[in-house]
C-alpha cells in the first residue's frame, strides 16, 4: 500500500538535521550554543535574552537567522559560518541507510535550513554523500528559510523539482505544510507522531520506512 502511494515519485527531498541522523546524536545542541553566543555578541545582550531571542526568532520566522536579518539586518555569511563550526564525532556511518536511499527510483536531494557546506560535512560523516545527487542550503533560497513557500519554490526551481512527482522527508512539522500544499508526498520523520492534515505519513525509523518503498 505505501509503496504504491509513492510509485509516482521521481524526486526524493530530504531534510538534514534530525532527519538523516538520529535526534539522539544531539548535533543541533552544539549549533544552538553557538547561535546564542552569536546573538549575545551581535546584539549586545546577556545570555538569557539571547537564548530567548534565538527561540523567539525560530518560532516567528522559521530560523533564528531570518529574525536576525529582518529585525537587525545581520549579515548571514559570518553567522552561518560561525554557528556551523561544530564537531561531528556524534555521527556514525550508516551504510544500510545509504543503500536504501541510493535504491530509490529517481533523483535524491538534500534541502536544509543550514548551509550546503555544513550539509556536506554531515553527509560525509554519515557515509551518505554518494547516495545524493545534489544538496541545497538556505543560501540557495537567498536565505529565506523553510517553512516559507518562496524558499521551497526557489530551491525546487533551481533543481527542476516537480512537486507533483516528489516526496519530502522532514522532522519539523511546520516544514511539511507548504510541500503538502504544492502536491508533494509528505513524511514526518520524528520519534513522536503529530496529527496534522499536511502530514501523510510518519516514521520514527527512516531506514525501515524506506525499506518498505524499495
Amino acid at each position: 500500500m505505501i509503496k504504491q502511494s509513492f510509485s509516482h515519485v521521481r524526486t526524493w527531498v530530504f531534510d538534514l538535521d534530525n532527519t538523516l541522523y538520529p535526534p539522539a546524536a544531539r548535533l543541533f545542541d552544539q549549533i544552538e550554543v553557538r547561535m546564542t553566543r552569536f546573538v549575545m555578541q551581535a546584539l549586545g545582550v546577556d545570555h538569557e535574552r539571547a537564548n530567548f531571542l534565538r527561540g523567539h526568532y525560530w518560532r516567528t520566522y522559521g530560523t533564528t537567522l531570518a529574525g536576525l536579518m529582518r529585525e537587525h539586518d545581520v549579515d548571514p555569511g559570518p553567522y552561518l559560518q560561525d554557528v556551523h563550526d561544530i564537531t561531528f564525532d556524534a555521527l556514525d556511518p550508516d551504510p544500510h541507510l545509504a543503500s536504501l536511499i541510493a535504491a530509490l527510483p529517481g533523483r535524491k536531494i538534500v534541502y536544509t535550513n543550514g548551509t550546503a557546506p555544513y550539509a556536506a560535512q554531515v553527509l560525509k560523516a554519515r557515509g551518505l554523500d554518494a547516495a545524493f545527487d545534489a544538496l541545497y542550503g538556505v543560501e540557495h533560497a537567498d536565505f529565506a528559510p523553510k517553512p516559507e513557500r518562496a524558499a521551497f519554490e526557489a530551491v525546487f526551481a533551481r533543481d527542476g523539482v516537480d512537486p507533483l512527482s516528489a516526496a519530502m522527508f522532514e522532522d519539523d512539522v511546520r516544514n511539511l505544510a507548504e510541500p503538502h500544499a504544492m502536491g508533494m508526498r509528505t513524511v514526518h520523520v520524528a520519534p513522536t507522531a503529530v496529527k496534522a492534515d499536511h502530514i501523510q505519513y510518519h516514521t520514527d525509523d527512516l531506514g525501515a520506512f524506506l525499506a518498505r518503498l524499495t
